[in-house]
Parts: structure tokens; sequence; C-alpha cells
């Protein structure tokens, strides 16, 4: 269980529309110098963003919406053909620059704080995204530098899997695959490539093979 959650309420958030409730968890990086920046940037009612948590490099867990509540971090984008996001999700924010690892304080209370949600709004492994997942092309963070494998192996997330008699390495093929994953935001080919790589191996390049096609297969319908 996490301990001693810092409470920090923003101002920025809402009512969960059309009585919606969370079935993604979205993991993003700041991208800011410290978390002290980041939960003034969070709280801060100019900037008009918020996330239900975030996490420091030391493992400080800081709660800022309440989980039955809608923050403002997810924007545009679409996962599994669903859209608003935000209604449907809570955000997490780790404090990272997305230039350099996550620290194992941070990833242990990620960890700890993501059974938990999971229990809590029986949330699969398969509903643990990231910003770039439903964002393809507008948003990179959690990054490179996320180890989604690490969530993976202690059943927190999912990753891209080879089916038997997976279809040749093709741009339509890829497409379909990438969409069947849940990769249905607005993209082109190149953009969506990118996306899926930065999720399943981030250390790839060059063009299309037959590994881009490992992909977790998930029935967009278990969402809605």
């Amino acid at each position: 269980m996490v301990t001693d959650v810092i409470q920090h309420p923003s101002p920025n958030f809402g009512p969960r529309r059309d009585g919606l409730r969370p079935s993604f968890i979205v993991v993003h990086y700041t991208a800011m110098d410290n978390a002290a920046a980041a939960l003034d940037r969070l709280c801060d009612t100019q900037a008009e963003v918020s996330a239900h948590y975030l996490i420091s490099a030391k493992g400080e867990v800081t709660q800022m919406v309440a989980e039955d509540m809608r923050a403002w971090h997810a924007g545009q984008g679409e996962w599994a053909g669903l859209k608003d996001i935000n209604s449907r999700s809570i955000g997490i924010e780790l404090d990272n620059r997305g230039t350099h690892p996550f620290s194992e304080p941070q990833m242990s209370a990620l960890e700890t704080l993501l059974r938990e949600i999971m229990d809590r709004w029986d949330i699969s492994p398969a509903g643990v995204i990231g910003h770039s997942d439903m964002a393809p092309g507008r948003k990179t963070d959690p990054g490179p530098k996320f180890d989604w494998a690490r969530l993976a192996r202690q059943g927190l997330a999912s990753l891209g899997q080879t089916a038997k008699g997976a279809p040749e390495a093709r741009p339509d093929s890829y497409m379909a695959a990438a969409r069947q994953a849940g990769f249905t935001a607005d993209a082109d080919f190149d953009t969506l490539l990118q996306a899926t790589r930065l999720r399943f191996a981030p250390w790839r390049t060059g063009p299309l093979c037959a590994a881009d096609l490992n992909l977790c297969h998930v029935l967009c319908s278990k969402w809605k």
C-alpha cells in the first residue's frame, strides 16, 4: 500500500462526463526540471492542466485530484476507439525530463500505486497505457527510457507478443494490427510506427519489419 500520500489539491478538474468511470491509467513524464516545478504547473489555473498523481524521482507520491473526478492530463486523442480519455482514465505524472532512466524509488512507488488503482477500478493490464499511445505524434511520454517490460512482468501492463501465423509485415497489415492493439487515434503510417515502437521496442529503428507486428492484440469492445 502507498503510504504517506501527500495531498496537494489542484483546482484544475471537473466531473467525469456522461457517467464514465476510469477504465484506463495513463502514464506521463513531466518534462520539467523537478517535481516541485511540475506540481506548480499542475496546480496553476492558467496552465489548465492537472493529473491525479505525481511521483517524484525520490518516490514521493502526491495526489492532486480525486480518482472519481476528471483531471486534465490526456488532451486530445483516442484509445481503442474511445475518445475523451480524461473522463475514462486516471493520470499519473512521473518526475522525469524524458532523457534519463526512471529511478528505482519512483518505479517502485508507481508499481504499488498501479496495483491499488487497478484493484479499486478493476482495470486490466491492457488498460495501462502511455500518453504517446493515445496521442501518437502529439506526445512521446513516458518515452523510450520508461521500462514497460518491468511493469508487464508484474501484470501491471501489456507488452507486444508474437501471434502464430502473423501476417506479412506490410504497411496495411501493420496498421490493422496496431489498431487492433488499441492504437486507433488518427495517425499516418510513420507516426503510428514511431508510437508503437516507443511502447514495445524503443530501441528499434529503420523500416517496418516483422517484429513490428508483435503487438498486444486487445479487443476494443472490452473497454466499452
